[in-house]
């Protein structure tokens, strides 16, 4: 089999892909901005490398949409006028289609339309809160996860490895620290992990939902413990398989936009055995109601009884939005051919990219990337590692290289990815081996999230990452490559800012968020000590012009 990953695994080439339907990764200059702009930033093909946070969408998806819009009237689907009864059917249409996507069978299965993940994490919250329970949450969660501990009245825990999950399951998955409460008087128990870690990419045992639900069967057959899946990270290069319902997570959150790049749309997939706790929530909105009576001693209201999502999908539905996954589907459909395809492509592309990164060092043998991978995660094996590469840099002297200054760098480049705390608390405490008595320090000394802090008490604060997604090809690992081997051999001090008057004010009402770095340019290998080389003045103007974009 052929390991060029151009053509192993779409039905057509990935390069023929990209000149097709992404021409903003090209060279090309989107309409819409001034001349000195598009000259400065879209001159070279953009390196896209952050995947985890959102997928480029492609032009095809964006123009049978426009042409839906402009030849359909589309009504409140809470009607039965024509245009109402389409958008009905538009939504109720995608949402069978989005369950056979993730091989849900609609007899188990439940789609709720939301925001995002972090919206369908939240419902579920909301709607088991006042019933006391008990929240159990795995140290790799999403920050929109560790949330819910905030909403559990019986208590949480932290579970900080799988092994200690394993060994939870394996004595009865107790309600342990439950706070004020005895575990035998708690209704119920919520435990949720990721699928995929959203900072490194490793991927976590999805077995778990059915060695819970087969540990806490009572003799009455109701469960006490639910689970929640956050497959937001999972899904955007993998193929969620819920086909066999028994073994399946009873909660599932996600987000379109990792998958398809558009719409802004995200969902709740319930299993409908489970569906009844999320029915007991006090509030009710528009639509999810069949009668309500007003007044103070006599106030009542009928929940919906149909299905699920007839009761949990507040207000109007983002009706547009919800038709435009038919656009989406359909074009992704035909470039990748199956979310199968996407998870080889893009995890050959990581694999080969890690590989380069381990061999990078400095001339006295100095490791150039500290790369943060699960200690069983293999690049080369799809069940345990994503295509994302959480690290860190050292220069020859063996100091970190401040995240921010690699990333300004990165941006004169234009190579995009993503730096900080990327929404991973327990990720970043583990794997930069900080405590919690040092994160709180960290914070009373003034660390604030994305406020440029690079390093303190001599360890980094956060990570750089870079993710592949469908479109990725060769040359994004070639390029990006290419410019970590111009740190090989360079100490700090050519990276970090200096005082000097050739730094360009902020305009009034923006906060200065982009500096100058005398001396450097676009090649950060480039050096020069005179202070109005072309070069230099060259990074001033993409300095400036991102700027100005930022403060937008």
């Amino acid at each position: 089999m052929s390991s060029n990953p151009r053509t192993q695994y779409y039905p057509t080439s990935i390069n023929q892909i990209r000149r097709r339907e992404y021409p903003l990764l090209n060279r090309q200059s989107p309409s819409g901005l001034p001349h000195l702009e598009s000259q400065l930033i879209f001159e070279t093909e953009t390196t896209y490398l952050d995947h985890a946070g959102t997928t480029p969408y492609p032009q095809s998806s964006m123009r049978d949409y426009c042409k839906l819009m402009k030849t359909s009237l589309l009504g409140n689907p809470h009607s039965e006028s024509a245009s109402s009864l389409l958008s009905t059917h538009l939504v109720e249409t995608a949402r069978r289609r989005m369950l056979a996507f993730f091989r849900a069978d609609p007899e188990h299965f439940d789609l709720i339309f939301v925001a995002n993940a972090t919206a369908a994490i939240k419902l579920v919250a909301e709607c088991i809160r006042d019933q006391g329970f008990w929240y159990g949450y795995h140290a790799d969660a999403h920050t929109s996860l560790v949330g819910l501990r905030e909403l559990a009245s019986a208590g949480s825990r932290c579970f900080y490895s799988d092994a200690e999950v394993d060994e939870w399951l394996l004595h009865g998955a107790n309600f342990q620290d439950a706070g004020k409460k005895k575990a035998g008087s708690i209704a119920m128990g919520l435990f949720a992990y990721p699928a995929q870690s959203n900072m490194n990419g490793r991927r976590l045992p999805l077995d778990w939902p059915a060695r819970l639900r087969a540990s806490t069967e009572n003799e009455d057959n109701k469960r006490r413990v639910h689970t929640l899946l956050d497959a937001a990270a999972y899904t955007a290069t993998a193929q969620l398989d819920l086909s066999d319902h028994a073994h399946a997570p009873d909660f599932t959150a996600l987000s379109f936009y990792k998958i398809f790049g558009f719409p802004d749309l995200g969902a709740l997939i319930v299993r409908k055995d489970a569906g009844h706790v999320l029915l007991d929530r006090p509030y009710f909105g528009g639509g999810t109601v069949d009668m309500v009576v007003n007044g103070t001693r006599q106030a009542w209201h009928a929940t919906k009884q149909g299905a699920l999502h007839e009761a949990l999908e507040d207000g109007t539905p983002a009706f547009h939005s919800i038709a435009a996954l038919h656009c989406a589907l359909d074009v992704h459909t035909t470039l990748y051919g199956s979310m199968d395809n996407v998870s080889q492509h893009a995890n050959l592309l990581a694999a080969m990219m890690y590989d380069q990164m381990s061999t990078l060092t400095h001339t006295n043998g100095i490791p150039l990337c500290t790369v943060y991978k699960g200690r069983t995660a293999d690049y080369k094996d799809r069940k345990t590692q994503g295509p994302t590469i959480a690290f860190n840099l050292r220069d020859s002297q063996g100091d970190w290289i401040g995240k921010s200054h690699f990333e300004r760098l990165a941006n004169a480049n234009n190579i995009q990815l993503r730096t900080g705390g990327v929404c991973n608390p327990g990720g970043i405490a583990s794997y930069l081996n900080m405590s919690p008595e040092e994160m709180r320090e960290n914070y009373a000394e003034g660390l604030r999230c994305g406020n440029g802090i690079d390093e303190m008490n001599g360890k980094p604060t956060g990570i750089i990452r870079v993710s592949f997604g469908a479109m990725s090809n060769r040359k994004d690992v070639e390029t990006f490559m290419s410019f970590l081997k111009r740190f090989v051999d360079k100490a700090t001090s050519w990276v970090v800012p200096q005082e000097s008057e050739d730094v360009i004010d902020a305009p009034d009402d923006c906060e200065k968020k982009v500096e100058t770095f005398p001396g450097a340019t676009m090649d950060p290998g480039f050096y020069t000590s005179e202070p109005h080389s072309k070069k230099q003045k060259r990074l001033m103007e993409i300095l400036h012009v991102l700027r100005r974009l930022t403060c937008r």
